[in-house]
């Protein structure tokens, strides 16, 4: 069942970092990894990657994939630089406090697939 990222938002209590604007784009599906070689195996579009890394490798990664959104878990938060990135790729960004698997249990419990599995 697909999301919007204002109800993302609302289950895992994220701040948004920057999209604030863009909270009513759909999410079909949402994958967690710190590995983006798995991020890469997997993704499609309208997809909300959960991650603990804040590095530039992420936005890139999901700019390759026309990933809709980011939630950064364990209440990281990027640098100014990372979030700048993102705004140039209109890719939504968001932090909560809980951990990856928390946060992918809430989004799996609200209905939000995982999309199936990994190639």
């Amino acid at each position: 069942m697909p999301l919007t990222l204002l109800k993302i938002k609302q289950i895992l209590n994220a701040e948004v970092l920057y999209g604030e604007d863009k909270l009513d784009k759909e999410i079909q599906s949402a994958c967690g990894s710190d590995l983006m070689s798995d991020v890469l195996a997997f993704v499609k579009e309208q997809t909300l990657l959960l991650t603990g890394l804040t590095n530039h490798h992420v936005i890139r990664t999901a700019e390759l994939l026309d990933v809709s959104a980011i939630v950064f878990v364990r209440g990281k938060c990027p640098a100014p630089d990372i979030i700048e990135m993102s705004r140039n790729h209109s890719i939504v960004l968001m932090s909560t406090a809980d951990s990856m698997f928390t946060a992918c249990g809430k989004l799996y419990q609200a209905g939000l697939s995982g999309g199936g599995e990994i190639q």
